[in-house]
């Protein structure tokens, strides 16, 4: 029996009983317990792999653990017998439970290796699986042979629910390709499958009782009962439970078109195409309605086993209750004062329905309302400070906001996107001898209204601190504050909507300049304020009440998602959003993160099958119009697809957010975040830290070299075929830009400055290159301007 379980793993990651991440183990997420004995060692592997199971039987598993081993190694491994002598690795479990994950199900688990083999324990068959996946990450080809270090582990996950939202509704997403997915999930010890499978583009699933909803509002593009129950069967053979979600009262556009009659308004209706948060809604007060809602729980229930049932609730158009004088009257009646109060209401009716069923309610942060029981889950988009407000008022909840991998955004922003809400720690506290000074600013934004709100810089005995409150939420403390000049600031905050990083100037108590928004410029305005803006404090939950906090879900919404680029999206980055949901907070550092999730995507191309690499290389091979795509991959360093909802809000402009816009750009292509800019950043920091630091210099100049002598053959390719046309300025951005980095580079080296016209001059073409080209950012600009502003005259 394993010496801690599921319930008490809380408390031993909250004593710090972890080790730090090791740059040598390739673990992630990382355990909570990591020991390296005294003496080095490492077992040998042979292909002669056995597996002894002990406790329970684990089924297909084993042969799984087999068949990766041989993928790795490249062996065909030798059969073994079903009671091997002396098995290579021994898996003892404590308790036969049934082979359905549940939320409670205990994961933890020890794994042992020593010159005897691999040893592990557990006390069910979950702990069991999610040790497998620790051995396969431990397995290492080295220059002699293929061994497993010598290592204890003792590990549990920190939050019980770890989820990943698949979007079927609005791009339909293929049996295999789910598939695929759940593997990768398995690898990242992710357990929860969110699989969102109605919306107003698409209804996704055969209904029995309800058949038009297929017929008419599917595009023939659906799932069968059988289907489901074998994406269930896959899932939880992997120990992942499946939730699924049907949307209701809003996004039910799909429903209006197979049943108007069901809606607040008659119609008529087409099925939707574009995207967006639509009118129709169901109606609440017809018993039509919740006989709908009774038929699609039954149906649901009978294929999903997980006590657990998602009817989303987010978004709710209310246009169509307000024009409806029936539904008026209605809310008159039964005493509902506004919008919310109705949608409390369908809930109310809806849980019931839901109970019936042996379900709990799941939904986004709308359904949240004190007439509710405290057994619903709320799944939070807009945050930690309504994810706070939750656990606070007893309701448990979870978290997706900063987990938005449909979203372009570094690795990085994810991994510091802490579930339970932090306090500013004082950092809005002014002491006597602290000078501050405010500014308010508005930001435009390509749709949706303008970002206002006003940060303030205070100067302390210690230096600069400062915080940041957004029009309608609380307030933030801000990082990395920077004054460049005596007119120009820097600073970075995470938002809801990423990475943040006002660059501005201020000038006669005039605000100027921009926010960079991961990769985006958005232009900014504003002026200085006579004194401190009162604020809103972040809600934080005390002790008790965050543990009503369950974990998160990362969410990959399906509007610039197409099958064909799944992988792409999601993978490796969802390693880091699993991290932060099974490893200890304090487990943070983003460099050594960086270097496992380096390991994460090479090991998962091999031993999981994800094909992130291949997606890429396919599409490269289509706008090659050859299979020398080697042009394009070299273009691909420089470059990411604009981030935040940046690409989604120019479709928009462009009359393009719908779904036949064809997501076949380079674009569409692209990695999230460069890893060439990364290293970048961390050469172009060392040389200038160093004007010695040879191997910094050369490492850049080698990149810049490379992308100069790629420029005509890039320019060629996009000659050759329409959909890549739009790339030839990038392409001659990117050589221009290379020239740029050669100069500076070496003007560093040797120390080098150059006169304030020279500097602006270099700093204009370096804006003009900032502009988002055919959805696309040529993101080397920013380690050019760091480059730059070193060869300013001290």
């Amino acid at each position: 029996m394993l010496r801690y379980s599921l319930l008490t793993a809380g408390l031993l990651l909250g004593a710090s009983a972890f080790a730090a991440p090791a740059g040598d183990l390739p673990l992630m997420p990382w355990p909570a317990k990591v020991e390296r004995p005294t003496t080095q060692g490492a077992f040998v592997l042979t292909n002669q792999v056995s597996v002894s199971v002990s406790g329970d039987d684990l089924g297909e598993a084993v042969n799984r653990l087999r068949q990766r081993i041989a993928l790795q190694t490249g062996w065909t491994l030798q059969p073994q017998s079903s009671t091997p002598d002396k098995p290579t690795i021994r898996i003892a479990i404590a308790k036969k439970v049934k082979p359905q994950p549940l939320p409670d199900s205990d994961e933890s688990y020890t794994l042992k290796v020593d010159a005897s083999g691999v040893n592990i324990s557990a006390n069910t068959r979950f702990g069991a699986l999610r040790a497998m996946e620790t051995v396969l990450q431990l397995i290492q080809n080295g220059a002699e042979n293929t061994s497993l270090p010598w290592v204890n582990i003792e590990d549990a996950p920190r939050f019980p629910w770890r989820g990943l939202l698949l979007d079927s509704a609005r791009h339909f997403i293929p049996l295999p390709d789910i598939k695929r997915q759940i593997d990768g999930m398995a690898a990242a010890k992710l357990n929860v499958l969110h699989w969102h499978l109605t919306d107003d583009q698409g209804w996704r699933f055969t209904s029995t009782r309800y058949p038009k909803l297929t017929e008419l509002a599917s595009d023939g593009l659906f799932y069968t009962p059988t289907q489901m129950r074998e994406i269930v069967r896959y899932a939880a053979d992997r120990g992942i439970r499946v939730v699924p979600e049907i949307d209701m009262p809003g996004h039910a556009s799909a429903i209006a078109v197979a049943y108007p009659e069901l809606m607040s308004a008659p119609g008529p209706y087409e099925m939707e195409r574009h995207w967006g948060v639509l009118k129709p809604v169901l109606d609440p007060t017809k018993e039509a309605t919740y006989a709908f809602a009774d038929a699609m729980v039954s149906e649901l229930a009978a294929i999903f086993p997980d006590p657990y049932l998602h009817i989303g609730g987010d978004e709710v158009d209310d246009t169509q209750w307000k024009e409806n004088a029936a539904i008026q009257n209605f809310m008159r009646q039964n005493k509902l004062a506004d919008s919310h109060a109705l949608q409390a209401y369908f809930n109310r009716k809806l849980e019931t329905i839901l109970e019936k069923h042996h379900r709990q309610m799941v939904g986004w942060d709308e359904i949240f309302h004190p007439d509710l029981p405290k057994s619903i889950l709320i799944q939070s988009w807009q945050g930690q400070d309504a994810l706070g407000q939750v656990a606070k008022q007893g309701y448990k909840g979870i978290l997706s906001t900063g987990f938005y991998l449909d979203q372009p955004q570094s690795t990085a922003y994810h991994y510091r996107n802490e579930i339970a809400p932090q306090g500013l720690n004082g950092v809005d506290q002014l002491a006597d001898n602290d000078s501050a000074q405010s500014w308010s600013f508005v930001m435009p934004r390509l749709k949706g209204k303008p970002v206002e709100g006003s940060f303030t810089l205070v100067k302390g005995e210690s230096g600069w601190r400062g915080f940041i409150d957004f029009s309608g939420k609380s307030r933030r403390a801000v990082d990395n504050i920077e004054w460049r000049d005596d007119n120009q600031v820097t600073f970075t905050v995470d938002t809801w909507m990423g990475e943040t990083r006002p660059v501005v100037n201020v000038t006669d108590d005039k605000l100027s300049g921009y926010f960079l928004v991961g990769n985006a410029r958005y232009p900014i305005s504003g002026a200085r304020l006579d004194s401190v803006p009162a604020g809103t404090q972040p809600v934080v939950p005390d002790a008790a009440q965050q543990a009503n906090l369950m974990g998160g879900e990362a969410a990959l919404w399906a509007e610039n998602v197409v099958a064909p680029v799944l992988d792409i999206r999601l993978w490796p980055r969802a390693f880091a959003v699993a991290e932060r949901l099974w490893s200890a907070k304090e487990v943070n550092d983003t460099d050594n993160m960086y270097t496992r999730l380096q390991a994460m995507d090479s090991w998962t191309t091999v031993s999981v099958g994800l094909q992130q690499h291949s997606q890429q290389q396919a599409y490269f091979t289509r706008l090659a119009n050859n299979a020398d795509t080697l042009p394009l991959q070299v273009l691909a360093q420089a470059l990411e697809p604009a981030q935040y909802y940046t690409r989604q809000h120019l479709k928009f402009q462009a009359g393009n957010y719908h779904q036949f816009e064809p997501l076949n750009r380079y674009a569409d292509a692209l990695n999230a975040e460069s890893t060439t800019v990364r290293q970048m950043n961390h050469w172009v920091d060392r040389l200038i830290s160093d004007a010695e630091d040879t191997e910094s210099a050369e490492s850049l100049r080698h990149v810049f070299n490379r992308w100069q002598s790629n420029t005509s053959d890039a320019l060629a390719l996009s000659e050759n075929n329409y959909q890549l046309k739009a790339m030839k300025p990038v392409i001659q951005e990117v050589d221009k830009l290379a020239s740029i980095g050669l100069r500076l580079t070496d003007l560093v080296a040797r120390q080098g400055t150059l006169d304030d016209k020279e500097i602006a001059a270099i700093q204009s073409e370096l804006d003009s290159a900032a502009k988002i080209q055919d959805e696309v950012v040529i993101a080397a600009v920013y380690p050019l301007e760091t480059l730059l502003r070193a060869t300013r005259n001290p």
